[in-house]
């Protein structure tokens, strides 16, 4: 049962993603520098981002869960909580760190760091569920 739990909330942060992603693409194109052609579709397409992404995901779903059984988080309001800072007090300050260092553009930080605030969240709160 708990491999079901870390499937979902992997699959639920994957989909916030895609959704994210897709939101900001045009912002997240310019600020990242991904080559582009005149439609705005990358000159150089990869499947490998999206699979990282996906086994990512189950990584970090995976660990989540293993740090909520262990710390007894328990309930929605919890994992909610809990979610919420692991992406906002570990994952995001360790993102704009890198990107700082890599003088990286802030609208490319806040959208990372957005997706990784809010993707731990919806993990946290999907393995609260079950």
């Amino acid at each position: 049962m708990e491999l079901i739990n870390v499937i979902v909330a992997a699959v639920a942060a994957y989909a916030f993603g895609a959704f994210w992603y897709m939101s900001l693409a045009k912002k997240w194109v310019v600020a990242s520098g991904v080559a582009c052609d005149a439609n705005g579709k990358p000159l150089n397409p990869s499947k490998a981002p999206f699979v990282i992404s996906a086994i990512a995901m189950l990584v970090v779903a995976g660990m989540m869960r293993h740090m909520f059984g262990m710390a007894a988080i328990d309930t929605l309001g919890k994992g909610l909580v809990s979610g919420f800072g692991l992406g906002a007090f570990i994952a995001l300050p360790w993102i704009v760190t890198n990107y700082a260092y890599a003088d990286r553009p802030k609208d490319l930080t806040w959208i990372d760091g957005g997706f990784a605030v809010i993707g731990c969240t919806i993990i946290g709160t999907v393995l609260s569920l079950f």
